[in-house]
């Protein structure tokens, strides 16, 4: 069994460079590869292209590379909480590709199954469909969307061995499912590496094969975006 362990973020990190195109899992703050952002921030690579659900915020996950301008472009499906990535995208700083979420998690689970392509109906009649190929389906236009291709896909886990099989827990496995095993080189973040066998095979999430470096993180913030509390009696 190939031991796929790495020491630190540091070292998961090694060989994305300038210009690189990097998928990061994560909804919102939740399940964000938080130790391998701060490691890209250490790096200082730039013109990054990110695929991303969202920018993080102003001071947290994918909103420190933007505050560094590390990032050129970013392919997200929300952007609402961030104000930096609004500040730069509104004065031509930032290239921007919205794409709806539905169809920002089918291109990622398409390169993760190697489909090239597939149809969807998400888009049609707005400027998403712009440029792009239409085919009726039972009289429905559809537009020809093409699967992500992506140097390095950065994932966060619960739970990983050795051989980067993975645990995802509750909601943060959103986006961290599909994109693992859509880059070329996947890298996994978790927050337990636990020997070989010691993961219960019905609760595997996703398999070894899929993962090229794994490592353990050494601090996890878990913050949240919107805290929202009931008023007290």
């Amino acid at each position: 069994m190939i031991d796929k362990r790495v020491k630190n973020a540091k070292e998961a990190i090694e060989g994305i460079e300038d210009g690189m195109t990097l998928m990061l899992g994560g909804f919102g703050l939740c399940g964000i590869p938080e130790n391998s952002i701060n490691a890209l921030v250490e790096s200082d690579v730039k013109d990054l292209t990110c695929i991303s659900n969202n920018a993080g915020v102003d001071d947290f996950g994918l909103g420190l590379l933007l505050k560094k301008r590390q990032i050129k472009k970013m392919v997200s499906s929300y952007v609402g909480e961030n104000a930096e990535f609004e500040r730069q995208m509104l004065s031509g700083e930032l290239e921007v590709e919205l794409t709806p979420q539905g169809t920002l998690a089918e291109k990622c689970r398409a390169a993760q199954a190697g489909i090239p392509a597939f149809y969807t109906p998400a888009g049609f009649g707005t400027e998403v469909a712009e440029g792009k190929e239409v085919k009726d389906f039972k009289g429905k236009p559809h537009i020809l969307e093409y699967a992500f291709e992506a140097d390095f896909s950065i994932v966060k886990a619960w739970k990983g061995d050795h051989a980067g099989n993975l645990i995802f827990k509750g909601s943060a496995r959103n986006f961290n499912h599909p994109m693992a095993g859509a880059g070329k080189i996947t890298i996994a973040e978790v927050e337990e590496l636990v020997e070989p066998g010691e993961l219960d095979p019905n609760q595997i999430h996703i398999p070894g094969i899929m993962i090229q470096r794994i490592f353990q993180g050494e601090k996890f913030e878990k913050r949240i975006e919107q805290r929202t509390v009931r008023k007290r009696n």
